[in-house]
């Protein structure tokens, strides 16, 4: 819709008759119109009000612009502040329980069967525990976990079982490795780690089955390297063995002695029994992985 054209309030007086110039003088340039003078006088009110209205929007922008916070810089420390917030506020699971995590799928529980005395049935003799070194369903374990069994089980992380036979064995380091005859779809093989830069003081964690309770972790230190231990029976010295101190008990024994990144560096093999009760005291060994790995033909680290 078009604007209305504005007009000033104000009258014209009445016209008076216009002289004629006379001969020869310059004619003079008419006055200004009185509708435009009129239309940019202060006496309009319509023009006040929009100036009034004008000023006004100006200065409520000018204290807005000057009201407003400036923006500051992030500086490291604050950076510093937000995360130590955030380490305050947050529970992360501890070193052990991730080592825990990385290791669990590759462990498995192992036991050795026999027949009854009157050869009917099979009976549990031996409970222990092993890890998965290749993903194919090798084994590492104990051979004193196995040997003598005549049918031999073993049940992965997710619940599969499987029966599994003896493909070779390391009698002077306890060891023995089995093929698991099933093994689950998405297999995990555990990550092996050289012992060469192991020391005294370094966190390890015992996973396996004590009891036949597990998989069950237990954490504690490197207590000593290259140690050596007699079996109770007096009939082999086991050398080069890694002490710690993470509990141990029967049924720990062909599980994996692992570090805080879940890698493998030892095989459980023996407890110290000093009173002959098969509990444990706070003494422990592992074969190296070294010697584990070579067991199945594995090139050393």
């Amino acid at each position: 819709m078009r604007r209305p054209a504005l007009y000033s309030s104000s009258r014209r007086p009445t016209q008076e008759p216009i002289d004629q110039p006379a001969p020869g003088a310059q004619a003079r340039s008419p006055g200004p119109v009185a509708g435009v003078s009129a239309f940019f006088s202060w006496s309009n009110p319509r023009l006040l009000w929009a100036a009034l209205l004008v000023l006004t929007v100006l200065l409520l922008v000018s204290l807005s612009l000057s009201l407003r916070p400036s923006q500051r810089r992030l500086t490291q420390e604050d950076i510093n502040a937000a995360v130590l917030k955030t380490l305050e506020t947050t529970q992360l699971p501890s070193a052990a329980a991730k080592a825990y995590e990385a290791i669990r799928p590759s462990v498995v529980r192992v036991t050795g069967y026999g027949k009854s005395k009157d050869g009917k049935e099979d009976v549990e003799y031996g409970v222990g525990t092993g890890v998965v070194i290749v993903d194919k369903g090798i084994i590492l374990t104990n051979l004193h976990v196995v040997q003598g069994a005549q049918t031999i089980k073993v049940v992965f992380s997710d619940g599969l079982e499987s029966t599994a036979h003896i493909t070779g064995a390391q009698p002077e380091n306890d060891l023995a490795v089995l093929q698991a005859h099933k093994i689950p779809d998405d297999m995990i093989a555990a990550t092996m780690r050289s012992t060469g830069d192991l020391a005294p003081g370094d966190h390890v964690l015992a996973v396996g089955y004590p009891f036949g309770i597990g998989p069950s972790a237990s954490a504690g230190v490197i207590s000593g390297l290259k140690r050596t231990f007699r079996s109770p029976e007096g009939k082999q010295d086991i050398r080069n063995l890694i002490q710690f101190d993470a509990a141990a008990n029967p049924g720990n024994s062909g599980g994996p002695l692992v570090t805080m990144d879940g890698e493998v560096v030892g095989i459980v093999t023996a407890i110290l029994n000093p009173n002959q009760q098969r509990s444990f005291v706070g003494i422990a060994f592992a074969v190296p992985i070294e010697n584990a790995a070579s067991a199945v033909g594995l090139t050393p680290f």
